[in-house]
């Protein structure tokens, strides 16, 4: 074999032309986005969108609730609306991997303003028509209701639009901007994103409560309706522009390895059959779902979805309501759960600086655990029915907030360290779906247990789920394989296969080995 090295000088000068950067060099371009205006833009892009889904997931629970005395039909829209995004998430997903990232984008958020003009429409119309003493006379006949099913079908489009819209920006968009290479810029951007999440969570739910407070439910849904025809030109607008600041990197195809010309093609070519193509992307979206390197950490993310009422959600909108309470405070409670979100984008950052990015994600999970066990202590001592109790229970229910959010940031951050850009809308429509199919179980608990009476029990089974999400992840974390060793070599805190009590038992033996040798 020939030495490509004459002599030691040659070695010498082979390793001067080729050395590494510096470590501070490697920290800087690690925090640099691979495009910074690209990722102001698509800042922008994500608050203008998120502000009007935000103000529409708490102005349709609360103006539907006003209409029926229980859980049922807040319940019944969320169950239907679940199922539709467990069948058609997949499917959703791989069109959008088939399309180019703009047209796909724009034309989701269109058919998500059409579907939440659709269902302001028909709870006008419910409100308009009827008392809401005569809209209850009988559970039967409001859910035959032609306005009801109207409103059913369009909030299944519209949840399912809004979230392939946010696992683009999330899991997709964001990647590009920030820089695949750039674990550092990631993170910020991701913590950006989750800021303007709840941010816009804040702001939504305080501005509709608010109006719905002052001006009742028909004005206060139509203004909100003018807020969204006028939101989605400035949308597209902003999304063209975050193209065209990033140098068109949302136009890259996907999959490396094949020429632009065919992957524009393929990108571009609508399938002959749409049920065959259907069925095909729930298979292939299932399979890849299952063979992910960390599936452990998403179903942890999955089980969370189990909680359906311990959370700023419409059921817990509902039981507020029906509790009796001002609908300004039902707002500013889904706006301070929304602010323990902003807090968890600070915290989260320190808690993987101090414990790593896997075992930031364990002490988030474990601390809301342990608050919303407090929580459901409390709902079951018998002292909720005095105010001061609720309002306690509610801090906690908030309080847990901040658990819950760390995760879902650092979470999210492994999953996109883990899954390959070519794969991530398919399985990210696909966790969005197993997510929708643990809320549909809830749903479909809580429409059994229709009564507000058995709150209650719909609590504790929440608490448990969280409970089991923690055990799942922890299990994963103390239990590392070669594949996710490699996967996270980066983080200090996990990148040794011994465990924290192995190290600590192998150093004493160390040093009593050494110490008679002293």
């Amino acid at each position: 074999m020939l030495n490509p090295f004459t002599s030691s000088g040659d070695a010498q000068q082979f390793w001067v032309i080729f050395q590494v950067q510096s470590e501070e060099e490697q920290d800087a371009m690690a925090a640099t986005p691979a495009h910074p205006a690209g990722l102001y833009a698509l800042y922008a892009s994500f608050w203008a969108g998120n502000l009007v889904e935000q103000i529409w997931n708490f102005a349709w629970p609360a103006t539907v609730a006003l209409l029926h005395p229980s859980l049922l039909p807040v319940a019944v829209v969320s169950f239907v609306a679940k199922i539709g995004i467990f069948a058609g998430g997949p499917l959703v997903g791989s069109l959008m991997d088939s399309f180019p990232r703009v047209l796909a984008f724009n034309s989701l958020s269109a058919v998500q303003t059409a579907a939440q003009l659709i269902s302001a429409g028909m709870i006008i119309y419910a409100h308009n028509v009827s008392t809401p003493a005569a809209a209850v006379s009988s559970t039967t006949s409001l859910l035959s209701q032609p306005w009801f099913v109207v409103l059913v079908l369009a909030g299944a489009v519209e949840r399912l639009t809004g979230l392939a819209s946010g696992v683009a920006f999330e899991r997709d968009w964001v990647v590009l901007l920030a820089g695949t290479n750039r674990p550092i810029a990631l993170a910020n951007a991701n913590a950006m994103l989750s800021r303007v999440d709840f941010l816009c969570e804040i702001a939504g739910a305080s501005i509709f409560g608010l109006l719905l407070a002052k001006f009742g439910p028909v004005t206060s849904l139509k203004l909100a309706a003018v807020l969204m025809m006028c939101t989605l030109p400035i949308l597209i607008l902003l999304v063209h522009l975050t193209n065209k600041l990033s140098k068109g990197v949302l136009e890259r195809p996907r999959h490396h390895g094949i020429s632009n010309e065919s992957s524009n093609a393929s990108e571009r070519r609508i399938p002959e059959n749409l049920g065959a193509r259907g069925l095909d992307a729930i298979r292939c979206g299932w399979v890849q779902y299952k063979t992910q390197p960390v599936l452990p950490v998403s179903l942890a993310f999955v089980f969370l979805y189990f909680n359906v009422v311990l959370s700023p959600g419409g059921l817990m909108t509902s039981y507020l309501t029906h509790r009796g309470l001002n609908p300004s405070i039902i707002g500013a409670f889904s706006g301070m759960c929304a602010f323990m979100g902003v807090a968890a984008t600070f915290m989260s950052a320190k808690l993987v600086e101090k414990l790593g990015l896997l075992k930031a994600g364990a002490a988030g999970l474990i601390f809301q655990a342990l608050v919303l066990g407090i929580a459901v202590a409390v709902y079951w001592s018998g002292s909720i029915a005095h105010q001061k109790s609720l309002i306690f229970f509610l801090f906690l229910v908030v309080l847990s907030r901040l658990g819950h959010m760390s995760y879902d940031i650092v979470g999210g951050q492994i999953l996109q360290t883990a899954v390959p850009p070519s794969q991530a809308n398919l399985i990210g429509t696909t966790e969005i779906s197993m997510t929708s199919l643990a809320e549909l179980v809830m749903l479909g608990v809580a429409i059994i247990a229709e009564d507000v009476s058995h709150f209650g029990f719909l609590a504790l089974l929440s608490m448990v789920a969280v409970a089991g999400a923690a055990w799942i992840y922890c299990h994963w974390m103390s239990n590392p394989t070669n594949e996710s060793l490699q996967l996270f070599s980066f983080d200090q805190h996990y990148n040794s296969p011994l465990s924290s009590n192995e190290q600590s038992v192998t150093t004493d033996i160390a040093s009593k080995s050494s110490s008679p040798m002293m």
